[in-house]
């Protein structure tokens, strides 16, 4: 059984004897054995600048050209250069590895096991230990979540909840459609995907074009692997399932089940592949980039859409900023069946394989784990998040964070926040939850703030929500019911295990098949899905099904 702890009494011992073994290894960290960037024993403040990667769509920056970049400079002395690479995140963790030469830190996601297999990562125990009050007061209750099989901490993740949870006012699901089909069939109730088609072909009926251009009646993104997820996760929602990857949890037994090869996915397939013989389908939903896609989400012609929202947040604040709220989306608890309940807001949860990890090529990790230490103070969350007092955000006299319209309009800016620097702090470092608190009682995220929340809605939200008679879009979903093993998807498949070539295979023969269904005629569907069925049960599903189903027993159990 994987074993997990935070050895309090042995964790100077078990550090110490990390970094001997390091000393006699090719992936001795480069400032390991010395104390670089101190004076007198405290950590210098001298210019230095490191490299920073992340697999994502940012634009790579200079930290400190962005304000909260510079802000946190002039307290550390520390710059970054951020670079984000955008495509095959195999390849180029394949690449750093083979080269042995990594940046000085890197959010790896999902090659996090590939990538600490190669020893790319240094343990951060005693760094920790030394030289981070901030980051044992955070992580301290996540502790055991976070410690290797090997006793070391090698990444800090995103989601440490601070001081209680919070839920989001705003919360979303996968399923959007656009206000003006709700609003044209006078704001009707829409539960089933039945349903929710329906209205998107009536509409469409309706009008087949906008300004000239004919209408999309439904568009989801499965145009490269790493986000293939968008099109296959969606029978487990549908089913009235959470996110937990690509297993359904049984509540009561806890036995994981994957959703392929289940009446789910192929009742989810038959769907698209009608809809497609309708001509109500996007036909590039399996060929256009992201771009491409994001695109045709602006532009107002799409009636209906699949997305996760942190996918299209681009998109997002773009058509919030174009000021027609009929051409905007909202997001509904989309299931199969009208006695389903939905599960698409998240229970409380933790992930933790997901996060920030300092290299072997690192120079300094001590002026590294200091800076992080920095940014965990209240007062720099407080930053990242809602920024400076009296400039993107005021104080009322009760003592709560608001913020103008003027203010909210910044924070939905897309290049008002590269340039303030929300858009590279508020996530891919060490933080606060999203469902954080922080000690005076303020929300850590501004939108779930509800004096926030309430300013933020434009007429048209405002109109949307007294038709359906509700106070937030939250109100749309079923209360989140709480899973101690949440997000299932976060169960680390180590590189070459069964588990990691079972999902890889069965990834490859979703997006072998996918198309193929979808784009079938009717006749030709039922031999195509027979077929698919055929190669995913050559896979022996039932074995990982049984490594996920005991890693939740595990996780219920209290170890991760």
């Amino acid at each position: 059984m994987r074993k997990k702890k935070w050895l309090q009494t042995s964790l100077a011992v078990i550090t110490a004897a990390t970094f001997i073994l390091a000393g006699c290894s090719n992936n001795e960290p480069k400032g390991s054995n010395t104390e670089t960037g101190r004076t007198n024993g405290e950590v210098s403040t001298d210019p230095v600048s490191y490299d920073y990667f992340a697999f994502g769509t940012n634009k790579d920056v200079i930290a400190s050209n962005t304000t909260i970049g510079k802000i946190l400079q002039e307290q550390t002395g520390v710059d970054w250069k951020m670079e984000y690479v955008v495509g095959d995140a195999s390849t180029k963790s394949g690449v750093m590895i083979a080269g042995g030469d990594y940046p000085d830190v890197i959010s790896p996601v999902s090659e996090l096991s590939k990538l600490t297999d190669a020893g790319a990562f240094i343990p951060l125990n005693d760094l920790i230990e030394k030289y981070a009050p901030n980051i044992k007061r955070v992580y301290g209750d996540y502790m055991d979540k976070i410690t290797n099989e090997d006793g070391n901490i090698y990444i800090l993740p995103f989601t440490a909840n601070v001081n209680g949870y919070l839920k989001e006012p705003d919360a979303t699901s996968t399923f959007w459609m656009q206000r003006r089909v709700l609003k044209e069939f006078g704001y009707p109730e829409v539960k089933t995907l039945d349903q929710y088609f329906d209205l998107i072909e009536q509409y469409q009926a309706k009008y087949p074009s906008v300004d000239g251009k004919g209408t999309i009646g439904f568009l989801t993104f499965a145009g490269t692997a790493g986000e293939f997820f968008t099109i296959t996760n969606q029978p487990m929602h549908l089913a009235g399932y959470p996110n937990d990857g690509n297993v359904m949890v049984d509540m009561k037994t806890q036995e994981a089940k994957l959703y392929m090869g289940t009446d789910y996915e192929k009742r989810w397939l038959a769907a698209l592949n009608e809809m497609n013989r309708k001509s109500l389908l996007d036909p590039e939903t399996f060929t256009a980039n992201k771009d491409q896609y994001l695109a045709k989400l602006t532009s107002g012609r799409v009636l209906g859409y699949v997305n996760y929202s942190w996918q299209i947040g681009d998109a997002t604040n773009n058509l919030k900023a174009a000021g027609n709220d009929d051409l905007r989306y909202v997001a509904l608890p989309i299931v199969f069946d009208e006695n389903t309940t939905d599960a698409y807001i998240d229970p409380p949860s933790f992930v933790n394989n997901r996060g920030l990890g300092i290299t072997v090529s690192a120079e300094d990790p001590i002026r590294i784990i200091k800076y992080w230490d920095n940014l965990l103070s209240e007062e720099n969350q407080k930053l990242i998040q809602w920024g400076e007092k009296d400039v993107t955000y005021s104080v009322n006299e009760e003592g709560r964070f608001v913020m103008s319209k003027e203010q909210l309009a910044n924070r939905n800016d897309n290049e008002f926040k590269r340039k303030y620097g929300w858009a590279y702090f508020d996530y891919e470092w060490p933080r606060y939850g999203n469902n954080s608190l922080y000690e005076d009682g303020n929300a850590h995220l501004p939108t779930s703030q509800p004096e926030v929340a309430e300013v933020n809605y434009t007429d048209g939200d405002l109109a949307l929500l007294k038709a359906y008679g509700l106070k937030t879009f939250s109100d749309f979903y079923a209360e989140p019911v709480e899973r101690p093993w949440y997000p299932a998807w976060s169960i680390e498949k180590e590189q070459g295990s069964p588990e990691q070539i079972f999902n890889q295979k069965a990834g490859d023969l979703q997006q072998k098949y996918y198309p193929k269904m979808v784009f079938s005629s009717e006749a030709d569907f039922e031999s195509i899905w027979n077929d698919y069925l055929a190669e995913f049960n050559k896979l022996k599903p039932a074995d990982f099904e049984q490594f996920i189903t005991s890693k939740v027993k595990e996780r219920i159990a209290g170890n991760w």
